[in-house]
């Protein structure tokens, strides 16, 4: 039996009505929540009349932070990588 519930979400003046797992609603909520702040940057930033425009600048942020996010995991995990090289190679010269 599935235990999901219906919620709505308004996101740029539009309701949402979604149906979800309960444990989703808190992240959805709050993703709502940051996309309602950064379009009111937007709006208050820039003279944009169409909320189109807002929502794209919106998605593009938050796949550039994505891909931000994965380029310095990829450099973090190359950086210990090197670093446990770096010992094993002392350990082995030991």
């Amino acid at each position: 039996m599935s235990n999901q519930q219906k919620i709505k979400l308004s996101i740029a003046d539009r309701v949402y009505p979604l149906t979800i797992n309960p444990e989703q609603e808190e992240g959805l909520r709050k993703a709502t929540k940051k996309i309602e702040e950064m379009i009111k940057r937007f709006e208050n930033s820039y003279a944009v009349r169409d909320k189109q425009d807002v929502l794209a600048m919106c998605a593009l942020q938050f796949a550039t932070q994505v891909e931000q996010k994965n380029i310095d995991t990829i450099e973090v995990s190359q950086d210990v990588e090197d670093k446990l090289e770096t010992l094993n190679q002392l350990l082995k010269d030991y």
